[in-house]
């Protein structure tokens, strides 16, 4: 099993957000293989399906003034934030194309094992909570247990989109805008918070990549732009014998902004 890997930066959410529906759609048809994404989002707040308005805190006026994007989207959980400094990842895995193939809350349990791993990459040592989704890091005397990795997906005839959030050097005062998760008093941290001193994100991406190897049994092969994971696309084969594969009018292609930034150069009017 290959898994196709592609870094791409800072990325505005609507942008990654359309971006990930193409994905989808080809994934379904079986026009790409299974691809993780790797990136970062200016500063945004997401709603998830199970959100609670009132745990945004701030006013619409204070989030323009800091900057800040506020969008209701498909996924699971509750509230979080995204912002510079975070390492996003957006699994497009057909969850059914891994032998065994893989359930739903299988899918969560893994996820959060890359995460436990990946910190452990960077001597910090998280867990799981009982009841709850994310990985922590462990309470010590002079500190409660704080959350470093939110996770929330969303799963659409067994592929995924959307992922997880690994604060990194993530500017945590973010934070106090919202009620993170819906949980009231939880503290968050981040790899620079508990290290005491900065990790490039180049180096917690790739650390990330290995562990989802490791973790979903597969080799990772890292593309070097948008258009290495998207030629793929130009060849198509139904998923199951006797079957016309789905959506073969997706077009083969990215939002427009996305393909200026990482493409092969040429843009898009």
């Amino acid at each position: 099993m290959v898994i196709h890997v592609l870094h791409l930066g800072l990325v505005p959410y609507g942008t990654a957000l359309k971006f990930q529906r193409t994905l989808m759609e080809l994934r379904k048809a079986d026009r790409i293989g299974n691809t993780l994404l790797l990136l970062e989002h200016p500063p945004v707040i997401t709603l998830g399906r199970n959100s609670q308005v009132g745990n945004v805190l701030a006013s619409p006026e204070l989030l323009a003034l800091k900057g800040v994007e506020l969008v209701e989207i498909d996924r699971g959980g509750d509230v979080t934030f995204h912002g510079p400094g975070q390492l996003i990842a957006y699994p497009i895995f057909d969850l059914r194309s891994f032998d065994p193939k893989v359930g739903a809350v299988e899918f969560v349990r893994r996820l959060e094992e890359v995460l436990i791993r990946t910190c452990g990459d960077f001597s910090i040592g998280t867990q799981r909570i009982k009841g709850l989704t994310g990985v922590w890091t462990y309470a010590l005397r002079d500190k409660p247990e704080a959350k470093i990795a939110a996770i929330g997906v969303h799963i659409s005839r067994g592929v995924t989109t959307h992922g997880f959030a690994l604060n990194v050097s993530t500017e945590l005062d973010f934070f106090s805008l919202i009620v993170p998760c819906g949980l009231t008093g939880k503290p968050v941290s981040s790899i620079q918070k508990e290290l005491q001193k900065p990790v490039p994100l180049e180096e917690v991406a790739t650390a990330a990549s290995r562990n989802f190897g490791r973790v979903f049994q597969s080799q990772m092969l890292w593309l070097e732009s948008l258009d290495d994971l998207l030629g793929q696309a130009a060849v198509t084969a139904p998923k199951i014998e006797g079957t016309t594969p789905a959506n073969q009018d997706t077009p083969a292609r990215p939002p427009k902004e996305l393909h200026n930034m990482h493409g092969d150069g040429s843009e898009i009017a």
